[in-house]
């Protein structure tokens, strides 16, 4: 392979082997007298949009930068001991100079520290380590993290719902969240939880796993309508969700936009339901944005340039994360940087 050149890996997807190890082997691994990068991108699984659209953001800020980088994408299936393994393997085999993580478990990643080859490490949407509230690095080797604090989002999230209740006795709401053993989507739930519970008149009537999946969000919600049509809200983490409550309220002969739908991701399907009144609103989330901004704080490390440690994610988009019509019809040119 030609190291003075760009070189970026798309095409292959794959969770790493031994295969795949030898592969990187026989490239040559670590910087090179040319000043060339291998960096490894960890996926939470490389068949999810925000995934796919966090690595997009990586690929964009390689090609701005200018940098000599080979990429290489690893699929975690969504399973916290594929994507262990898969980190383990990166930062001690030798092949890799730097790791930028999406983490399926933050706090169980940390079993890959301290590393047996000191490479930096990024880490997007959620830290490594124990406490899954705080964004400063928690591990020697981590760098930088490019994320907020779950529970902050998500009590901002469920105040929207309480103050659609306000005038509801009751307001009956549905929580519709992504994986209820995952660390992130507990940490959701509980804060969910947390602010609907301070309200007497908000009755929480069924708590459903989406798996950040539009058909099994649609079955899910279904099976809720069954025992309880008259719902008035469904607080979602993941717009793919909150696509498939909308489709199984349409199903149902229930008009979307006559209860509270909200969603997270900000999808451009997403804001586009919000500027139409379908959704009543959406945690916007800007993965192609985060993406560039974790490349470029590796690049920082890499290079022996400034690394914020903590990099808020909530800041680094054009718009307010926590989005509605009304702060939508304020920035009419966004339309959302990925496809759920």
């Amino acid at each position: 392979m030609n190291r003075r050149v760009l070189a970026i890996r798309t095409s292959a997807v794959v969770a790493i082997s031994a295969v795949a190890l030898t592969s990187c082997s026989e490239a040559g691994g670590g910087s090179d007298s040319d000043g060339g990068y291998r960096v490894a991108v960890l996926a939470a699984s490389s068949q999810n949009g925000y995934n796919q659209a966090v690595y997009q953001g990586v690929e964009e800020a390689v090609a701005e930068t200018g940098a000599d980088v080979d990429l290489q994408l690893l699929d975690g299936q969504f399973d916290a001991n594929t994507q262990l393994s898969q980190l383990q393997n990166t930062t001690t085999s030798g092949d890799y100079d730097g790791v930028i993580v999406v983490p399926n478990d933050g706090p169980g990643l940390a079993a890959a520290f301290p590393l047996a080859q000191e490479i930096p490490v990024v880490t997007v949407l959620n830290p490594i380590g124990p406490d899954i509230e705080e964004m400063e690095p928690q591990v020697e080797g981590v760098v930088s993290t490019v994320a907020v604090p779950p529970s902050e989002a998500a009590a901002k999230q469920a105040e929207g719902v309480a103050e659609y209740c306000a005038d509801k006795d009751p307001c009956k709401a549905v929580l519709l969240v992504g994986q209820l053993n995952a660390p992130l989507d507990v940490a959701r739930r509980d804060a969910y939880q947390g602010v609907l519970e301070q309200h007497d008149n908000v009755e929480i009537v069924a708590t459903v796993e989406g798996n950040y999946d539009r058909d099994q969000s649609l079955t899910a919600i279904t099976n809720v309508l069954q025992a309880n049509r008259d719902i008035d809200a469904i607080l979602s983490n993941a717009d793919q969700q909150t696509s498939g409550a909308q489709v199984a309220l349409q199903n149902a002969g229930i008009e979307p936009s006559s209860i509270y739908l909200t969603g997270g991701g900000g999808t451009k399907d997403a804001v586009t339901a919000v500027r139409e009144g379908t959704w009543k609103a959406d945690y916007i989330n800007f993965p192609v944005s985060m993406g560039k901004a974790a490349f470029e704080q590796l690049h920082n490390a890499l290079t022996g340039e400034d690394v914020e440690s903590w990099v808020d994610a909530d800041a680094v988009g054009d718009v307010e994360p926590y989005a509605t019509k009304e702060t939508l019809d304020e920035a009419p040119d966004f339309g959302g940087e990925w496809n759920g």
